[in-house]
């Protein structure tokens, strides 16, 4: 048995679906060690962490018996960053805890609110659900938690990111004390260090070993790309890998609005999942995908977030990951529970410095290549034609009479040509697209060696920028960290530390992306916001800007004045 320390329900529950080992996160999770304890976990996306949380609070939630009492105040509450991620965890939890009679509801923002507070007065067992959705539950007193035996903070990097720490701290707050924290996060940053510090007690640190199992399972491949051709090239993609179930990922609503359109237009079934989208929309689309009437998934990252389709064999990145994290939570919607994918990215030239520091950071040797012609797709239809149900399946009496007659009034070559032209007209049609060339110097480099990313780190001293946003401007981390990586073309990971004064911001951009970083800033949105290179290295107090270095707020007032603000008289 190879879970002999699980309370039995639950063991029925993974012989029933095939579980035959636990993955590596499971088996830390349910060893003697972790028994009872707060734990804080770190385990990369697709590693099976909720069944793994699951296990770890059957005996907290369980005890001895097999079955829970009746449902009352909630025994365990899992918050989790998106509502796709709560709903899946919920319905995994249903499966896990079936034979336990344990009622298990979901608290997200896009549903009736109404409705989850009479569920939650009808008591419940275990209560899933996103933050700002459960906050306001407490808040609202329709969630009690004086039986709180665990609580469950999944995907806590995540939910740091999207500025959820407020909700967060209050959420833990009002729980029991003695309760146990389970936390479980894709990396461990100083920010989740913290929180674990503050709200868990002893806790376990478990750091899964073997995170490089989730890239034996995902295959990269680096396309050379012309930026005028990129829809072409996933078109091209896609007939070419034939997937099951495809996810294509852009950076913003109108890129996935319009990408979901070609597609349509090109005859795939494509539904498209963005943050404009209510949640039957939302929900709709993903019943599409997970019953085979839509193939392909257009999605933006926090969209797709959670999203646990088994038939998904193929990752599209149509534009450039923001950073290897990013990269890594995309391709983990593939490669998942031991299943193989693909994972590919289409690269322009002028992306292909950034896109190499990103493989070495995310530590994955990807395959640069030539995106497929429509030569090589028209050979693979012709070999795949063998396997359609037109020839697999076996023919009706009708079919083989009227097979007959046709013989009768045609040659085999006319009925064979009508055969496969009903078959092509079934398909998109490739596109004629173009290989711009890896580019004499860079043919034979290599796109990973364990020694890049301490080559990374040191292509060139940490520059110091000043920013004229401050205290004034409401300016914090959270609004100015997306503004500098979108603005300047760079990853979270280049830019260090970051010091907000009371007219202006300065902050650090590690390494070879200082050099880009400034011009790339200067094309990119609004000229009021301005950011230039400090001399004299990493700055220690807060100093006047220089001549002509105004913050948006002086500008707008000398633009509606016409002239400067009037000065304060010194009293």
């Amino acid at each position: 048995m190879p879970f002999p320390t699980l309370p039995a329900p639950l063991v029925r529950a993974l012989e029933a679906r095939n579980y035959e080992d636990p993955t590596p996160v499971q088996s830390a999770v349910i060893e003697a060690a972790a028994q009872g304890r707060d734990l804080l976990v770190s385990a990369q996306t697709g590693s099976g962490k909720t069944v793994a949380y699951g296990l770890a609070f059957a005996e907290t939630l369980l005890g001895d018996a097999e079955r829970l009492e009746p449902a009352g105040p909630p025994l365990a509450l899992v918050i989790a960053p998106t509502r796709e991620l709560a709903l899946q965890v919920q319905r995994e939890l249903e499966w896990l805890y079936a034979e336990t009679g344990a009622r298990v509801i979901a608290c997200v923002g896009g549903m009736d609110p109404r409705r989850e507070s009479r569920a939650l007065a009808e008591g419940a067992h275990i209560v899933v659900g996103t933050p700002g959705r459960l906050r306001d539950h407490l808040e609202r007193r329709n969630l009690a938690t004086q039986n709180l035996r665990v609580a469950v903070l999944d995907e806590a990097d995540e939910m740091l990111d999207l500025g959820f720490r407020d909700d967060l701290e209050f959420i833990l707050s009002v729980t029991p004390k003695e309760r146990r924290t389970l936390l479980f996060s894709a990396t461990l940053p100083k920010a989740i260090a913290s929180l674990a510090e503050r709200y868990q007690n002893d806790a376990l640190r478990i750091a899964v070993k073997g995170q490089e199992r989730g890239h034996t399972d995902i295959t990269y491949r680096a396309v050379r790309v012309v930026p005028r051709e990129i829809e072409h090239v996933v078109v091209n993609t896609l007939r070419y890998t034939d997937a099951p179930t495809a996810i294509v990922f852009c950076n913003t609503r109108n890129a996935v609005r319009h990408l979901q359109a070609v597609l349509t237009e090109r005859g795939f079934s494509a539904v498209a999942l963005s943050g404009e989208l209510g949640q039957g929309e939302r929900n709709a689309a993903l019943q599409a995908l997970r019953d085979g009437r839509a193939k392909v998934c257009v999605a933006t990252d926090v969209a797709a977030r959670g999203i646990d389709l088994p038939t998904v064999s193929l990752v599209i990145h149509a534009d450039l990951p923001h950073d290897a994290e990013v990269l890594q939570h995309r391709s983990g919607r593939t490669g998942r529970a031991g299943r193989k994918g693909t994972s590919v990215l289409l690269i322009p030239a002028s992306k292909r410095r950034r896109a190499e520091q990103m493989f070495a950071i995310a530590k994955v040797n990807a395959e640069w290549a030539a995106p497929p012609t429509a030569d090589e797709i028209r050979r693979l239809d012709g070999e795949r034609m063998w396997q359609d149900p037109l020839f697999t399946e076996t023919p009706a009496e009708e079919d083989l009479a009227m097979g007959e007659a046709l013989l009768a009034q045609r040659t085999p070559q006319e009925l064979a040509a009508a055969l496969a032209k009903i078959y092509r007209a079934r398909l998109p049609e490739p596109e004629d697209v173009t290989d711009p060339g890896a580019g004499p110097e860079r043919k034979e480099r290599k796109v990973y060696d364990p020694a890049d990313s301490a080559r990374i780190d040191a292509e060139g001293p940490s520059v110091w920028f000043r920013l004229n946003l401050g205290r004034r401007d409401n300016a914090d981390p959270r609004r100015l960290l997306p503004m500098l990586t979108r603005r300047g073309n760079i990853g979270r990971q280049e830019i260090g530390a970051i010091r907000i004064f009371d007219r202006e911001t300065k902050f650090e951009i590690r390494g070879g992306a200082a050099s880009r970083f400034a011009a790339t800033f200067a094309k990119n949105g609004s000229p009021e916001i301005q950011v230039e290179a400090l001399l004299g290295g990493e700055p220690d107090r807060e100093a006047e800007g220089p001549k002509g270095f105004k913050s948006p707020r002086a500008a707008r007032h000398e633009r509606e004045a016409g002239k400067k603000p009037p000065q304060r008289r010194p009293r």
